[in-house]
C-alpha cells in the first residue's frame, strides 16, 4: 500500500502513520544497534561551545557535527573516533520508496531529544547536494515541529508530529527554515523512558 502523502508546502510533504507500530518496534531495534556502536553524545555550538539540548549520533559514510570550529559532515565519531555505522537496509529502503530516483542517502542524522530538548529554527544546508531530499522519521513522544519560509522571518506554522510519522524537506523547501518547539512527554510508549528519536536522511556530495 502506498503511503498517505499530505502536501503542508511546496516541497513539503507530510506522511502521518507512515510506520505501523510493528515497523517503529523494529526501527527503535535497529537504532538501539547503531548507537551501541556510536554512542548518542552533545554537539556543541560554534564559537561559544555551547551544548547543544539534543543528543545526537549518526549512521552513514558521513555524520553532521558540531562544535566551536563549526558545522560539518566527517566520516567518524568525534568521541570515539571510530567510523560510523553504515546505514541500516531499512533505512535505505524508505528513502528509496518516499525519495525515488534522488542519490543514495550518506548521513543519517540520529537526534534523541529528552522532555526538555528544543532546537530552533534552523536550516540543513552543510550538504553540498541540495537537490536531493531531506527524508525524516520520528520514534517517541509526539513532538510541535515549526514550520518556516525561505528566510529567518518568514511566518511560520506548528505541526504535531507523532511517532511512525514521516516528513520530506526538498524542491523549494529544501532550506527551508525548522525547528522543535517542544516534545510531548508521555505522548507514546514506543520508548520505555520516553522521549523522542528522529532520524534525518541526507546525501551530502554530488551524486
Amino acid at each position: 500500500m502506498a503511503p498517505v502523502a499530505v502536501s503542508i508546502a511546496p516541497g513539503v510533504m507530510y506522511f502521518p502513520g507512515y510506520l505501523d507500530r510493528a515497523a517503529q518496534e523494529a526501527l527503535r531495534e535497529t537504532v538501539r544497534a547503531v548507537l551501541a556502536e556510536a554512542p548518542l553524545y552533545h554537539a556543541r555550538m560554534p564559537k561559544t561551545g555551547k551544548p547543544l539540548s539534543v543528543r545526537m549520533s549518526n549512521c552513514g559514510a558521513l555524520g553532521w557535527v558540531s562544535d566551536e570550529t563549526g558545522y560539518r559532515y566527517q566520516p567518524g565519531h568525534p568521541e570515539t573516533g571510530r567510523p560510523w555505522p553504515p546505514i541500516p537496509a531499512f533505512l535505505l529502503a524508505v528513502w528509496a520508496q518516499l525519495a525515488p530516483g534522488a542519490p543514495p542517502p550518506e548521513a543519517c542524522l540520529i537526534s534523541f531529544y529528552d522532555a526538555k530538548a528544543r532546537l530552533g529554527l534552523h536550516q540543513d544546508r552543510d550538504e553540498r547536494e541540495l537537490s536531493a531530499p531531506v527524508v525524516s522519521l520520528s520514534l517517541g513522544d509526539p513532538a510541535l515541529f515549526r514550520i518556516g519560509g525561505l528566510t529567518r522571518d518568514a511566518p511560520t506554522r506548528s505541526l504535531r508530529i507523532e511517532s511512525g510519522d514521516a516528513l520530506i524537506f526538498g524542491g523549494p523547501a529544501r532550506l527551508m527554515f525548522h525547528g522543535v518547539d517542544r516534545i510531548l512527554p508521555g505522548g507514546s510508549s514506543l520508548l520505555a523512558n520516553g522521549g523522542r528519536i528522529n532520524l534525518t536522511l541526507r546525501r551530502v556530495t554530488p551524486a
